[in-house]
């Protein structure tokens, strides 16, 4: 199982679930091949760990879409 399959498997259990997806092919290679669109995050390796580490940093800080949604209060 692929990481697209694994990440569609866990969507309905883990909603706000952030993906950085990981490869060995060139971002534009796998898009050109429509295996993952261009909203996705992706690291190619090689890499190096702090590299890994600022990606991962700034994927977890993004915020939600779903948490600027405020529930209305009446």
């Amino acid at each position: 199982m692929g990481g697209p399959e694994l990440a569609r498997r866990l969507a309905p259990t883990h909603p706000h679930m952030k993906i950085l997806y990981m490869s060995g092919y060139t971002d534009d290679a796998i898009i050109h091949h429509g295996v993952l669109d261009r909203t996705v995050h992706l690291v190619e390796k090689p890499f190096a760990p702090r590299d890994l580490l600022q990606r991962v940093r700034r994927i977890l800080d993004q915020p939600d879409p779903e948490s600027s949604v405020r529930p209305t209060t009446h």
